[in-house]
């Protein structure tokens, strides 16, 4: 992913709200969300509180990466969104600070605490569902039948039109492992990677990129969280969005603030407000389609909803560990990386 950098200034005073006081001075936040999110909520919490944020934007894995790399002497204030895997690791591993927010209380029950340690290390703060989009005018074009579980994107049609992160540096293809783990048991899933492989014209390193990539035809099939699909469908791009029959898996996108943070008091009322109806409805203004965590926050219409998606009883607590992460990340690296293709 393109590393973005941003930083906002400005010297509006706004009044206290119910769940901050007004904050000044400086606020570093490393964003592992779309890019126009975490532009747009960084420039809306600078405006409001007058704090001078710098914004650094990556994959959640290479952010853990990061974090723990600067272990010693943290730069970053606030690690805001990407799947809550390496946010667990990162807290069991002490690199984040404890921190139960006010505006818990408005917060789905499930969401509160979920992350591995339950020291409230992290806050969920959306949810998005896994799956895949095909691109319906290439499909066409080969006259193939649309797939519509996991299975159908191991058949040989569709050899070289697959497309997925690596798990080495994506939270979203670590999320996709542990969901065909969970669906099948650990031999089985794989035997599927296996034979997905395959068929994978290329890893990526980010997440939304096989949506990007298969909503301009470069593709025919991207695998990932399917409100990023949802958002390059709503630009007029050809896809098709498919939670696979099987069932599938979820993300609950993360939130915490680093430990030793610099700007512990701004990087609090970040969080505070990043909870909040009007923090969590900010996704919805640049096209993010995931579900919102506080109760009170309109979910998008383009939103996949949970009701109506057979998902699996994901269990963020094993696989969430470090333990868990690291065995079966290198298991893929061992077993499946390496073959030919």
């Amino acid at each position: 992913m393109r590393r973005l950098l941003l930083t906002t200034a400005t010297a509006i005073t706004m009044a206290a709200t119910a769940y901050s006081a007004q904050a000044s001075g400086r606020l570093v936040i490393y964003c592992s969300m779309q890019a126009d999110w975490c532009q747009k909520a960084a420039e809306t919490f600078g405006k409001k509180f007058d704090v001078k944020v710098s914004m650094s934007r990556n994959g959640s894995g290479s952010t853990y990466a990061k974090i723990l790399a600067e272990k010693a002497n943290p730069k970053g204030d606030v690690w805001y969104g990407g799947t809550l895997d390496p946010h667990s690791q990162a807290g069991v591993n002490g690199l984040l600070e404890s921190y139960a927010s006010p505006m818990l209380k408005e917060i789905g029950e499930a969401y509160r605490n979920p992350a591995t340690s339950k020291k409230h290390h992290s806050t969920g703060i959306y949810v998005g569902i896994l799956g895949y989009s095909v691109n319906t005018d290439l499909l066409k074009k080969a006259k193939l039948e649309m797939p519509k579980c996991w299975a159908d994107l191991t058949k040989p049609e569709f050899k070289g039109k697959v497309q997925v992160a690596s798990p080495q540096s994506s939270g979203t293809a670590y999320t996709a492992t542990a969901t065909f783990v969970q669906l099948w048991g650990e031999e089985k899933a794989f035997e599927f990677f296996k034979k997905l492989h395959k068929n994978v014209a290329q890893y990526t390193k980010s997440g939304s990129a096989p949506g990007k990539n298969a909503g301009r035809g470069e593709v025919m099939v991207g695998i990932g969280f399917l409100h990023d699909h949802a958002k390059v469908k709503a630009k007029g791009f050809p896809l098709q969005l498919v939670a696979p029959c099987e069932g599938t898996g979820y993300e609950i996108g993360g939130l915490s603030i680093i430990k030793g943070a610099r700007n512990m008091e701004n990087a609090k009322k970040f969080v505070d407000w990043a909870l909040s109806k009007e923090g969590q409805e900010i996704a919805a203004t640049v096209s993010a389609f995931q579900v919102p965590t506080n109760v009170n926050a309109a979910v998008p219409k383009e939103a996949i909803r949970l009701e109506s998606t057979k998902l699996i009883d994901y269990d963020f607590v094993k696989y969430g560990s470090e333990e868990m992460r690291k065995h079966l990340i290198d298991r893929w690296i061992k077993e499946v990386k390496p073959l030919e293709r």
